[in-house]
């Protein structure tokens, strides 16, 4: 059974499934997350959206690279999780299915490539209380457990 974070649905409203890979990335101490400017600011887990037929690895090391410009390796299924959201970049309600994994910052390609994104490195702690979502706050202090 997956566990549903955030907002249930809202009656009347059709959702489409939409499925998303993010990553937690530890070095050092800290955690390499993306703060995205629009449609809000946002402190976000790096990753985003699968396209139909496309493998969830592929689709995470890509997010990846686009939304920090760091590669990854060795990364390693934590868990998933269900939460009912507008998604304004795509005028849809969706009901996002979120595939957590952890993986390893490897080396910084460059800069973000993904407009609006900044790479930044914050404490475990940090993230535990303001990613912007609750199922990413969530997955990180199970990780935080963990160690």
């Amino acid at each position: 059974m997956m566990i549903r974070l955030g907002n249930p649905p809202q009656h009347g409203i059709r959702y489409i499934r939409h499925i998303g890979v993010y990553a937690i990335l530890p070095k050092d101490g800290d955690l390499l997350v993306t703060f995205q400017e629009a449609p809000e600011n946002e402190l976000q887990l790096p990753g985003g959206g699968v396209d139909p037929g496309e493998p969830n690895l592929r689709a995470l090391f890509s997010e990846v690279i686009e939304e920090t410009g760091w590669s990854i390796a060795a990364p390693r299924r934590l868990g998933a999780f269900r939460r009912f959201v507008y998604m304004p970049e795509y005028d849809k309600w969706a009901d996002k299915i979120c595939i957590i994994y952890a993986a390893h910052p490897v080396r910084r390609l460059g800069p973000p490539t993904e407009p609006g994104h900044t790479d930044l490195w914050i404490s475990p702690e940090v993230a535990a209380e303001t990613l912007g979502n609750p199922g990413d706050r969530f997955f990180v202090r199970q990780f935080m457990d963990q160690l």
